[in-house]
């Protein structure tokens, strides 16, 4: 995926009643590597990453990037939300120049069922409108993926198609 493009980066940390998505820091690296280890959080997305291959090659500072939040509780990373641009080869778009922003969002697994990823989504998306004023959002998930399926409802995305990839059916939605 693409990078955004032109914004001033990083943002202001943005706070919400719990949590604050701020810029990845050193800290933050072996929070990264349990994230893309976990068989719970792999599940819709291809499977986890070998551990030791991540202790390889994630960066010092993983995640520094143009578009990706770490979350952030109580001084403590518990997931990342990401803005990229959609590939134009991938199926999936709202425009026809294709390059859509995609919402992405991955959170431990002690994290999940505690409306952190609607409390966090919600903020960046709010971050993102005034960034990107008019600009729409897509969401890509597996159909399989209930909790991923209502937290795009909540968030406002409504269905635009379904298709096949990775060997799975997709939800696509725009918001």
């Amino acid at each position: 995926m693409t990078e955004l493009g032109p914004v001033a980066w990083p943002p202001a940390p943005i706070r919400t009643a719990r949590l604050v998505l701020r810029e990845s820091e050193d800290r933050d690296r072996a929070a990264f590597i349990e994230l893309f280890a976990s068989p719970e959080v792999g599940t819709y997305i291809g499977g986890p990453r070998p551990r030791d291959e991540l202790e390889r090659v994630m960066p010092e500072v993983p995640g520094r990037r143009p578009g990706c939040f770490v979350v952030d509780l109580d001084g403590a990373m518990i997931g990342m939300i990401t803005f990229d641009r959609r590939d134009a080869e991938r199926p999936g778009h709202v425009r026809p120049g294709a390059g859509e922003a995609e919402l992405g969002y991955m959170f431990m697994p002690e994290a999940w069922g505690r409306g952190y990823a609607a409390e966090g989504c919600a903020a960046a998306l709010g971050w993102f409108a005034d960034a990107y004023p008019g600009e729409p959002v897509v969401l890509c998930t597996q159909t399989a993926n209930d909790r991923a399926m209502r937290l795009a409802a909540k968030l406002g995305f409504t269905e635009v198609e379904r298709f096949e990839e990775y060997g799975a059916q997709q939800w696509f939605g725009v918001r």
